[in-house]
């Protein structure tokens, strides 16, 4: 065995010492969080406390289990739950606040949630009132979701491997493998996306625990190194009815749950973005030089330096203008009453979030070493985590099939498709 395959395996059996012990460990408290505004506040403080260690949890790949105990322990992982039943019901402005708060502080950290919020909002929308007393209410004590949506080798959901046959009156069985799972390995429980045979997308909400469930820490990415984004695999486990809800039905109207999922992703970059521009703030003033034809003393009074910080500033003003933008029109069309076509601008604005997020955390994490100059490059300081987190990130779905949709939308008048781009 090399010296890479050596260090992958000390790794994963450092990650399992961990899983062990964070199983073993006792659940703390979890706090109900009351307003969009404690929401915020408790999202500063813990990103303050997250950044502190972002750097070197990166460079080892330790995974961040007693991080997320605490972020779960906060309440922040049940501020959608509707206050209806219990939670805080924050806006979908104040929930992509809060990721990109934590995500500035550690990409991983930030993205590690996405998939637990998403799966909310597929409960909101197509739970039946059973269903969402049932999980709103684990959700509030501190169960975490996590996902088992994307095959490696599938294209589009009818050719998912992934299946429901039935067991019996009261529960299914379910066989297949999912890949880029984000979140399952520290779940409670494992929404995982399935094709019934008439062609409706279903999720069904798995127990970790479940007899036949594998969740595997095979997430080899350069980037977002602590979300442990492997396998999930599950082996005839029995799914209760109950568990089972539409995901989007064949021939339905477009719902929130894709904008909604854009948004997290677009508040992700957004944080990154936010992340490495304060880096590269602190970093100039300390340690960067002036360029020797500058004619200037000081990095700080270097007017090419200025003039790309004065530029970046300005794009993650606007972008992140956009996503206020399009959480506006998002929380409209997640109005009791809203139709589909609330749901459908939500969907062009939040492409149109994203296109700028995608962009601006690309170039914001480029700039923090460009401006920094070659000091900045050292791998002790490991300030390259924030451009590999950010391309890695990125690639989720091309920012390209974005640009083209809102390009139609404003040309043709052609709305976006339902698909995995918006």
């Amino acid at each position: 065995m090399d010296l890479t395959g050596i260090s992958r395996t000390m790794t994963l059996a450092y990650s399992l010492v961990e899983r062990a012990a964070a199983q073993l460990a006792p659940r703390a408290a979890v706090r109900v969080i009351e307003s969009d505004q404690q929401a915020l506040d408790i999202a500063h403080d813990l990103a303050t406390d997250f950044a502190q260690g972002a750097a070197l949890r990166d460079s080892q790949r330790r995974l961040p289990h007693e991080e997320l105990d605490r972020f779960s322990a906060s309440g922040l992982w049940g501020i959608t739950v509707p206050s209806s039943r219990g939670g805080a019901g924050v806006s979908a402005h104040t929930l992509a606040q809060v990721i990109a708060r934590i995500s500035a502080a550690d990409g991983s950290l930030g993205q590690i949630p996405q998939n637990h919020f998403y799966a909310i909002e597929v409960l909101r929308v197509h739970g039946t009132t059973q269903q969402q007393d049932f999980f709103y209410q684990r959700i509030l004590e501190g169960d975490r979701l996590g996902n088992a949506l994307a095959e490696r080798t599938t294209k589009t959901a009818s050719e998912r491997s992934t299946r429901l046959s039935v067991h019996d009156e009261q529960s299914y069985r379910l066989s297949g493998r999912k890949f880029y799972a984000t979140g399952a390995y520290y779940a409670d429980w494992i929404p995982t996306a399935v094709t019934d045979p008439r062609g409706n997308q279903l999720l069904a909400f798995v127990s970790r625990g479940a007899q036949g469930v594998e969740v595997i820490d095979d997430w080899s990415g350069f980037g977002q190194r602590t979300t442990a984004s492997g396998t999930v695999t599950f082996d005839n486990v029995v799914v209760p009815r109950e568990h089972v809800m539409p995901l989007q039905l064949a021939h339905g109207p477009r719902t929130t749950i894709k904008p909604f999922a854009q948004i997290l992703h677009a508040a992700i970059d957004l944080g990154i973005a936010r992340g490495a521009y304060d880096e590269a703030r602190e970093f100039i003033r300390k340690h960067a030089r002036a360029w020797i034809d500058s004619g200037v003393d000081t990095a700080t009074q270097d007017p090419m330096t200025l003039n790309e910080l004065g530029r970046l500033d300005v794009r993650l003003e606007a972008a992140d203008a956009l996503v206020e933008r399009a959480a506006r029109l998002l929380d409209e069309a997640r109005q009791v009453g809203a139709g589909p076509e609330h749901a459908e601008l939500a969907a062009v604005a939040v492409a149109e979030a994203r296109t700028l997020t995608t962009e601006v955390a690309l170039s914001a994490s480029t700039k923090l070493l460009e401006l920094g100059g070659t000091r900045s490059s050292a791998s002790e300081l490991n300030l390259d985590r924030y451009w590999r987190n950010a391309r890695v990130h990125t690639l989720h779905d091309p920012v390209r099939w974005k640009v083209a949709a809102v390009g139609q939308f404003y040309l043709h008048g052609n709305l976006p498709i339902i698909s995995g781009t918006t």
